[in-house]
């Protein structure tokens, strides 16, 4: 059956180019390498990222198919999941996941190691993460949720301008149990919804 919408970004828009190097204020966004694969590991056997991204990861080889993963997204266009590095040294993760191409939606994730929270690194992560799928792809709304327990994220999506949308009850599911959690929205410049009063 057609539909009546044209896709906001074409298939294609991802596979088409290899995945970018964005610089973010002084740290840099890039692909997953096989050489990240210790970092890997230390970074997922940290409490904080094990607690609220629901995983651990055992060992390098372990590491190095998740890598795998993350290529496959790419060339898919099911993700863009970029390494955080300031230099030589990996000190996070951010990534846009669930993409909806024809709608011009994706969700925003994103963690920080230990070494390097406090330092501004989710902010000016996500904010360059959050131009490039605005300014480059031509994404419209991008979504930011976490559980309602997590006060840090939800202060990086205050940051930067992620409006609070309403709170999911029972959302996610973690080790602990169900989760509220809090949805977060920013739409690229100029797009508006609808005008109700327009439609009467």
């Amino acid at each position: 059956m057609p539909l009546l919408t044209q896709p906001i970004v074409p298939a294609g828009a991802f596979a088409a180019s290899g995945q970018p190097r964005l610089d973010a204020d002084g740290l840099t966004l890039r692909p997953w390498r096989y050489d990240d694969a210790d970092a890997l590991v230390v970074a997922y056997a940290d409490p904080a990222i094990q607690h609220w991204h629901v995983r651990v990861m055992t060992d390098a080889d372990e590491a190095a198919a998740w890598v795998d993963e993350r290529r496959a997204l790419w060339e898919q266009e099911r993700g863009a999941d970029f390494a955080v590095v300031d230099g030589p040294v990996l000190v996070g993760r951010v990534a846009l996941h669930h993409l909806n191409l024809h709608e011009g939606v994706a969700e925003v994730g994103y963690w920080v190691l230990p070494s390097a929270r406090r330092r501004g690194v989710a902010t000016r992560a996500v904010s360059e993460a959050v131009r490039w799928a605005f300014d480059d792809v031509g994404f419209v709304r991008l979504e930011l949720e976490h559980s309602t327990l997590n006060e840090p994220s939800c202060r990086v999506a205050q940051t930067l301008g992620f409006e609070l949308e309403g709170v999911r009850r029972a959302h996610y599911l973690q080790a602990d149990g169900r989760h509220d959690t809090h949805l977060h929205a920013r739409l690229a410049p100029g797009v508006r919804a609808v005008d109700p009063a327009a439609t009467q």
